[in-house]
């Protein structure tokens, strides 16, 4: 949201959220331009950008046994009873461990049961971190199903500020060959800025033409004292000389 505000202030970005299940409803309905949602989409509707894959954990107790390793497997938790609720993101071919009595309606119902201390709960990390409660935990389950989450939005809708929108998720610079180009807050910005550029005074052109005169005058100047000397030594030399011999002549015979 920050690199957006900053490249498009005057188009306000706001965040609805939805429950996983709902969320390709909400894009189809126009509720919303794009979303990050959960793989697979019905890719005759939404196109989809993959972005990630998340890690699955399971909820616990923190006191329950499986807090005393980094990570488990499902094998760990096959005596336990496991939550399966009806708005599960996992793919299971078979759900592990122990079936409970009831499906729980949402994950949210889920987490209140295994914080009751009935069973437990396997979620993507980003479930475990919305839900998260001080008396439960999660750890790692190296070997269940995993969620891919992905920027998507409805196929015919691929707007000029969706592909803009696509473009911060996915990195792209603001000098991306791909962009659309400044927003009309940037252009109207650069041309004012050229414009208080035009009306400065040239000072580094005055600057260098001040420069080049005084250099200039420094050389005519070391020029003059150095033709000044030379002839003034010739001269001195050549009048001492001259002064010198008329002094030194012979005296006249008195008549």
């Amino acid at each position: 949201m920050r690199i957006w505000s900053e490249r498009y202030p005057e188009v306000p970005l706001d965040l609805l959220a939805v429950e996983p299940a709902e969320a390709p409803e909400v894009l189809r309905d126009g509720a919303a331009d794009a979303g990050i949602v959960r793989l697979p989409v019905d890719r005759a509707v939404f196109s989809a950008i993959p972005l990630y894959t998340e890690l699955t954990v399971v909820v616990v107790p923190k006191d329950h046994v499986v807090t005393a390793a980094d990570e488990v497997t499902l094998a760990d938790l096959a005596d336990d009873v496991l939550f399966h609720p009806l708005d599960d993101v996992l793919d299971w071919e078979r759900p592990p461990g122990r079936p409970a009595f009831e499906r729980p309606a949402t994950t949210a119902d889920a987490v209140e049961l295994v914080a009751a201390g009935v069973g437990l709960l396997v979620v993507p990390q980003s479930l475990a971190r919305l839900h998260h409660r001080k008396d439960l935990t999660y750890r790692t389950v190296t070997d269940a199903p995993q969620s891919a989450v992905a920027l998507s939005w409805p196929e015919d809708a691929t707007t000029d500020l969706v592909d803009d929108f696509i473009g911060v998720v996915r990195g792209r610079t603001v000098n991306s060959t791909r962009g659309r180009g400044p927003s009309p807050a940037e252009a109207q910005q650069k041309t004012a800025d050229r414009k208080a550029g035009d009306k400065k005074p040239p000072a580094k052109k005055a600057a260098a033409g001040k420069s080049a005169t005084g250099k200039s005058a420094t050389g005519k100047s070391a020029a003059g004292r150095s033709g000044g000397r030379k002839p003034a030594g010739r001269s001195g030399g050549t009048g001492g000389a001259s002064k010198g011999g008329a002094g030194r002549g012979k005296p006249r015979r008195r008549s």
